[in-house]
């Protein structure tokens, strides 16, 4: 049967384009591997020759089904389930390119396009290794490309097709009313497609820019660590054990940069959109992006231990096998499922778990079985290290990243557990704390030795010579430590002091290595900026360090409520943390006043934008922050609110909405109570009371709208709230072309509204007196203060700068060598 308004080309050509695809990755894969284990040069180039025409027909395959997926997208056809499930009509343009990857079949994609880019760029450079390294390249892209293949064997579905048909999907059989004579048995209807008019719309907590460019950042950091371990592969398997780690340095380097300016872009991100106030949260997938990075930097280091001294080649060997195979884990963590439950992150389960399993392993589990039966193959120097040399505490420190690495991940891996063993191990009540207070310890030691150690000499180092070399930058560290304790007051009393005293430790190493490595620049580099990569990623690394510290142990909540109106929060709010505005009404909030002053929708959704002024009281300062929040988006009960910051060199007052008055919940059913007053009377409501004052009359009104005979009648009160505040107040009674018309005044921080309804000669009145919650307009605010944040930003740009000079460095040696060869 065909179907009315379905557009079936674009997802014709996308299953062409997806086994195609599958084909020739299969065929480059066996093509490289022929070339590899060719034994005379015809052959090879043969082989190679082929294989290159198979990677490049699968290049062209996979940016083709790119296409064609965001043509679906972007044009709205909704009878793919892709486009229905991750998109909308109202969605803004700019986050067309969110959606793509919102969906798992989307993300495989994005990290396949990587590999292609990465694999055209081996094809260029690298010369003799591109057979066996391509052969690594091509069964990985294979492996992705059957997770989007969505291809049935003998009954069981090899990964999910993102064009696959709404109709085909399962997702219409719950909906009656689009079959034929409301049956589903009997099938759709024709013209079904006319009542699916819009998507179901792209997350709103990912309707943020820096979900547009963090998701590819991040998967080109995950697609490159697949480069050092081809090469990895390449060495065990061609029996080169040190030649490879020339070219991959810079690969490795490359990665370390990307791979982790995309993890922090995940933390602007959740700083900017989520409402735990950070940045940072040990989140098992934060985990398990930044366990293969951690892995990665040990690698890095004993690959330079191996470039400079020899030692360190197999643990080399291992780091880089493993920063591939945890990247390959977490896949299967964030994706399977188990972490569905734990973490706001995680994609839901697809069915694919056996297939995530055998990804993985078909990686992992050769590659640990050819570095065991080389091993004893793999050079190394049986002589020990000197305790005073510079490989011997890099060794140390790559150590400490690598065992810090496997603390986080078993950490995060409790789920796994559970699920295998059938256990049943509860997470720590206080589970962020359960981090901290490891990783405060490991970032003492990182700190120190990353401080230290360029200040020693490969093989041997003279202590008099390194005492006085380091004992400036020590001297200098310490004053400016003990500046920034006792003036910055850096003090985390939530728990032990013994926690507080470990962070202090760790602000002063975090300053030392600052110093240090800034210091080893002029003092052993000449201030040569060229040969200084390391030394500036380190000093970026301290500012990192220095930046989480500071701001995550003196952050401060600005938004106490003492005596305030209290709102209704969720369950893991504080009361005592959560100032409640009344639209219009000024709020002292610290050195702050706050007024709310209004609010604006979005033409299209359910989205709100809540304009909140800020002045400080001594009139310094003064500026507007618009919070947004999804109200009862989807269908979904509840509020998901959008952060906003202002940005200050040395702090960031960050905000978000965590209550806002519901119009539907809160109509307005209640009716005016009369009550006969005399000037002085007191009339007492539930949260007060109000003094009748006096009355005024006002004469010689405009006669077009009072009349000939037209009076307008001012009845002051005061209200006197229990809370200890007073207001004016003065309802209107207006006689008007022989009509009386009251005119309420309303007390919006009480909830009360009070109307003039009768008027005596004796200026006693009858006033007209309702309470009710429909009247309050509010919204509640959360506030904080982190100070020194940029640190942390900037560090991270220093951090990643040095490592790309460091790059650019190895890459040019590299050529100098093969032109000198």
């Amino acid at each position: 049967m065909e179907y009315i308004g379905e557009h079936l080309l674009p997802g014709q050509l996308g299953h062409l384009f997806i086994v195609l695809s599958l084909v020739a990755s299969l065929i480059a894969t066996f093509s490289y591997f022929k070339s590899a284990q060719s034994k005379n040069d015809i052959d090879a180039a043969y082989w190679k020759k082929l294989a290159r025409i198979a990677f490049i027909t699968e290049v062209i395959s996979v940016f083709a089904i790119f296409s064609i997926l965001f043509y679906i997208i972007s044009n709205h056809l909704f009878e793919y389930k892709y486009a229905w499930q991750h998109s909308s009509r109202s969605l803004e343009v700019k986050y067309l390119l969110a959606c793509f990857w919102e969906g798992q079949e989307g993300s495989f994609l994005l990290w396949s396009i990587w590999h292609c880019v990465l694999g055209l760029i081996l094809i260029k450079t690298s010369k003799k290794w591109e057979a066996p390294v391509m052969t690594v390249v091509s069964l990985m892209q294979f492996a992705l490309a059957t997770m989007i293949a969505g291809i049935y064997f003998f009954g069981w579905k090899m990964g999910t097709n993102p064009f696959i048909l709404l109709r085909d999907s399962g997702v219409l059989d719950n909906a009656p009313a689009l079959h034929i004579n409301g049956d589903v048995a009997m099938g759709l209807r024709q013209d079904y497609m006319l009542s699916i008019k819009d998507g179901n719309d792209l997350n709103p907590l990912l309707q943020n820019y820096w979900m547009v460019i963090h998701p590819p950042v991040l998967f080109m950091g995950f697609a490159s660590t697949i480069v050092p371990f081809a090469f990895v592969i390449a060495g065990l398997w061609k029996k080169n054990f040190g030649e490879w780690t020339k070219p991959a340095l810079p690969w490795a380097l490359f990665s370390a940069a990307v791979f982790g300016v995309g993890i922090m872009m995940g933390a602007m991100w959740a700083y900017e959109s989520l409402t735990f106030g950070g940045y940072w949260a040990w989140d098992p997938v934060e985990n398990a992006s930044l366990v293969p990075w951690l892995i990665l930097i040990s690698g890095i280091h004993t690959l330079l231990i191996y470039k400079h001294s020899g030692h360190s080649l197999r643990a080399t060997n291992l780091f880089l096998i493993l920063t591939f195979g945890f990247v390959l884990y977490s896949t299967f963590l964030t994706r399977s499922g188990i972490l569905g439950e734990t973490s706001v992150h995680a994609f839901t389960d697809l069915g694919m778990n056996m297939q995530l399993l055998v990804f993985l392993l078909m990686f992992v589990l050769p590659a640990l079985v050819l570095l065991i039966i080389r091993y004893k193959e793999i050079p190394t120097i049986h002589k020990e290290e000197n305790t005073s040399s510079r490989e011997f505490w890099m060794f140390i420190g790559s150590l400490v990243f690598f065992l810090s690495a496997l603390v986080i991940i078993g950490k995060t891996s409790i789920p796994v557990v559970n699920k295998i063993l059938g256990t049943k191990i509860a997470p720590p009540e206080k589970a962020e704390f359960s981090y901290n207070q490891i990783m405060v310890f490991i970032s003492i030691i990182i700190a120190v030795l990353t401080a230290v150690t360029q200040y020693l000499k490969y093989k041997n180092t003279s202590t008099k010579v390194f005492l006085k070399k380091i004992l400036i930058p020590f001297v200098i560290a310490a004053i400016i430590a003990t500046l920034v304790l006792v003036v910055g007051k850096v003090n985390y009393e939530k728990e032990t002091f013994g926690f507080m005293v470990a962070i202090w430790m760790a602000v002063a190493c975090s300053i030392f290595t600052i110093v240090a490595n800034a210091a080893y620049i002029w003092l052993g580099l000449k201030g040569k900026l060229k040969l200084s990569g390391g030394s500036i990623s380190h000093v970026g690394f301290g500012m990192v360090l220095l930046g989480i510290l500071i701001s995550s142990s003196n952050k401060e909540v600005l938004s106490n409520n003492i005596g305030g109106i209290p709102a209704p929060l969720d369950k893991n709010e504080d009361p005592r943390e959560n100032l409640t505005l009344v639209k219009g009404l000024t709020v002292d909030m610290g050195k702050y006043s706050l007024t709310y002053e209004g609010d604006s929708s979005h033409p299209k959704k359910q989205l709100s934008y809540y304009k909140v002024h800020f002045k400080s009281k001594d009139g310094k300062e003064e500026f507007v922050l618009t919070p947004n929040s999804f109200v009862n988006y989807k269908g979904n009960e509840g509020l998901m609110s959008n952060p906003d910051a202002r940005h200050y060199w040395n702090h960031d007052v960050f905000t978000y909405i965590t209550s806002i008055s519901n119009p539907d919940k809160t109509k307005d059913t209640t009716t005016f109570r009369p009550k006969d007053l005399k000037p002085g009377d007191t009339l007492f409501y539930s949260s007060g009371f109000i003094i009748y004052k006096n009355l005024n009359k006002k004469e010689d009104l405009p006669v077009d709208l009072f009349g000939k005979d037209g009076s307008l009648y001012e009845a002051n009160l005061k209200v006197h709230s229990k809370t200890g505040s007073l207001y004016s107040i003065a309802p209107k009674l207006a006689m008007a072309k022989g009509n009386e018309m009251a005119v309420p005044d309303t007390v919006l921080a009480e909830s009360i509204v009070l109307q003039l309804e009768k008027v005596n000669p004796d200026k006693s009145i009858t006033l007209g007196i309702k309470e009710s919650n429909a009247v309050m307009d509010y919204i509640t605010l959360k506030a904080y203060k982190f100070p020194y944040i940029r640190l942390l930003w900037f560090g991270v740009v220093i951090t990643a700068i040095g490592i790309i000079i460091s790059m650019v460095r190895r890459i040019r040696l590299n050529r100098e060598n093969v032109s000198q060869s």
